[in-house]
C-alpha cells in the first residue's frame, strides 16, 4: 500500500507558474512509475505526464509538452510537477497516482487531489 498526498495548488493568473508535489508514504517507491492526472469538471480524468523511477523516461500529454516538467526525488519519495505558461483550459483537480507498469498504466494508488485554478 502506498499513500499519496498532493500540495501546491490554488489560483494563478494565466501565464503563470505553480509546482505541484506528491508525498509518498507507507513504502519506497522502488521501480515505481508515477503519473500526474487532472480532472475538470464534467470531464472524464486524463493524463498529464508519467515518469519512470530512474528518472530517465517521461512522458507529456501534448496539451501540457513544452510548458510542465515532471520530476522526482526518490531519497525524498516525492515527485513533482513544475506547471509553467498556465491557461485557463489548465483548471482541475490535479491527482498523482503511481503503479508497476509502464508509463501508460496502470495505476495503483492514487491521491486525493489538489485544486488547480488558471483565471483568465
Amino acid at each position: 500500500q502506498v499513500q499519496l498526498v498532493e500540495s501546491g495548488g490554488g489560483l494563478v493568473q494565466a501565464g503563470g507558474s505553480l509546482r505541484l508535489s506528491c508525498a509518498a508514504s507507507g513504502r519506497t517507491l522502488y521501480r515505481y512509475v508515477i503519473g500526474w492526472f487532472r480532472q475538470a469538471p464534467g470531464k472524464e480524468r486524463e493524463f498529464v505526464a508519467a515518469i519512470s523511477w530512474s528518472g530517465d523516461n517521461t512522458y507529456y500529454a501534448d496539451s501540457v509538452k513544452g510548458r510542465f516538467t515532471i520530476s522526482r526525488d526518490n531519497a525524498k519519495n516525492t515527485v513533482y510537477l513544475q506547471m509553467n505558461s498556465l491557461k485557463p483550459e489548465d483548471t482541475a483537480v490535479y491527482y498523482c497516482a503511481v503503479g508497476r507498469g509502464g508509463l501508460a498504466g496502470p495505476y495503483d494508488y492514487w491521491g486525493q487531489g489538489t485544486q488547480v485554478t488558471v483565471s483568465s
